[in-house]
């Protein structure tokens, strides 16, 4: 039986991406072996969102290349859509395909196979205007299942690349969204993450839908307990969002609001769309709304000209604004960006410093926002047995809060009730209270 193993670099939609591909191969008699095993087709699933994630994509590619000089080595994702003569001029590539047209990769491997010439069938990202299908009944992981339901992204933010390995704004299908958030739920997921490059732009380029209406739509779906959108900038979150989200009863309290900067100035230089006043109105808005939530958020540190005053403001803002958790990141140049052309490139050793001072933070007020649920009851469901203790399974609660409970490795998938013994941050101990949904997502 021909063998297929996959590596995946970078965000959750490679990794949705890669769950699709392999549904190609499986249909075509493909056996899926480990990225470590010999296998006679290699795909790596690339990312470009720093220069780093091209560098550790190339060192993926040439362990692929040593593992079986004899497999065909099948490069896709945002560096291949990028720099795909970068790609090929690394010997022992066959084909590169890039962030659209995957479904012509095994008929690609095929050629190849016949003509033993490498194939580039990357082609112009900006030109295309329709959402790719890619089918996803289920998942390697089984207790959250990703739904991707838009591509790409109109910003044109000046610190990122992803515009351009990803082409322009197109929404999926509502009929599609819904018809496989049903199939999602038949194969046993509780959970349903929407997911995209610009998530919450949703519906911006269609003419009588909105990410509102899919939210409204994708309530009335039976058995489907929790919706879960992965990332939504500040000005997606229109006043019909916010209602709908008040109104839901599957909406879980946890957003993911990319903030970048405290600083206006900085978010100007950035080309954000949204003030820090509009974005704290909003995040005040969504705690209304749903009392007890929990926002995550991004932001970079150092970006070009940061003053120690706008440095000043973001932490500020970051206090004023209280996050559940912060993912921060040192600006680092991405080739081709304005930003990365920019003068007044900040130090490192300020960065780091910068880094360091927002990670202190947001480590703080991660432990005051858990605190706040010690003693209480939440749902949670559980992903994982504990990798350090014995008996224990790892998961999350609808308001992302990282739970252990001593439970046995049946419970994995359920919905379950906990009691917050001990708060803390990374994780929370709970003990188990009662089950609320039990039937586990079985393998398709």
């Amino acid at each position: 039986m021909k063998k297929v193993a996959f590596h995946t670099l970078g965000c959750k939609v490679n990794h949705y991406e890669t769950e699709a591909i392999w549904q190609l191969f499986k249909q075509d008699g493909y056996e899926k072996s480990s990225f470590d095993e010999t296998a006679d087709v290699y795909v790596i699933n690339t990312c470009t969102v720093t220069n780093t994630g091209d560098k550790k994509s190339r060192q993926v590619i040439r362990r692929a290349i040593r593992k079986n000089p004899d497999a065909v080595i099948c490069v896709t994702g945002c560096y291949a859509q990028t720099s795909p003569a970068e790609i090929m001029a690394i010997p022992g590539v066959d084909v590169v395909v890039g962030t659209q047209d995957r479904h012509k990769m095994i008929p690609y491997i095929e050629e190849f196979r016949e003509s033993r010439e490498p194939i580039n069938g990357v082609g112009n990202i900006m030109k295309t205007r329709v959402y790719e299908e890619l089918d996803v009944p289920a998942f390697t992981d089984r207790t959250r299942a990703s739904l991707k339901i838009q591509e790409g992204c109109n910003n044109f933010c000046t610190f990122c690349i992803i515009p351009w390995a990803r082409g322009l704004m197109r929404s999926r299908d509502p009929e599609e969204v819904l018809r496989q958030a049903e199939q999602l739920v038949e194969a046993g997921y509780k959970e349903i993450v929407l997911t995209g490059i610009h998530t919450g732009g949703y519906g911006e380029d269609m003419k009588d839908y909105s990410l509102a209406r899919l939210l409204t739509d994708l309530e009335t779906i039976d058995g489907l307990k929790r919706i879960r959108i992965s990332s939504i900038e500040g000005s997606q979150i229109t006043d019909d969002v916010i209602q709908v989200i008040d109104r839901s009863e599957k909406i879980v309290r946890h957003l993911h609001v990319p903030m970048q900067s405290g600083s206006d100035t900085v978010l100007k230089r950035m080309r954000r769309k949204y003030t820090m006043a509009f974005y704290k109105e909003r995040v005040e808005r969504l705690k209304l709304a749903l009392p007890g939530l929990a926002v995550t958020s991004d932001v970079i540190v150092g970006f070009p000209g940061e003053t120690e005053e706008e440095f000043a403001e973001t932490y500020q803002a970051v206090q004023d604004i209280g996050f559940s958790e912060l993912h921060v990141f040192p600006y680092s140049k991405r080739t081709g960006t304005p930003a990365a052309r920019m003068d007044d490139q900040v130090e490192d050793e300020i960065k780091h410093a910068r880094v360091r001072r927002l990670i202190a933070l947001s480590d703080q007020q991660a432990k005051e926002y858990a605190a706040k649920h010690e003693g209480t009851l939440l749902e949670m469901i559980p992903e994982e047995e504990d990798k350090e203790e014995e008996g224990l399974l790892v998961g999350y609660t609808d308001n992302y809060m990282k739970v252990k409970v001593k439970l046995d490795a049946s419970y994995i998938g359920s919905i379950v009730e906990v009691h917050i013994d001990e708060a803390g941050y990374p994780y929370n101990r709970g003990s188990y209270v009662r089950t609320v949904s039990r039937e586990k997502a079985e393998a398709l």
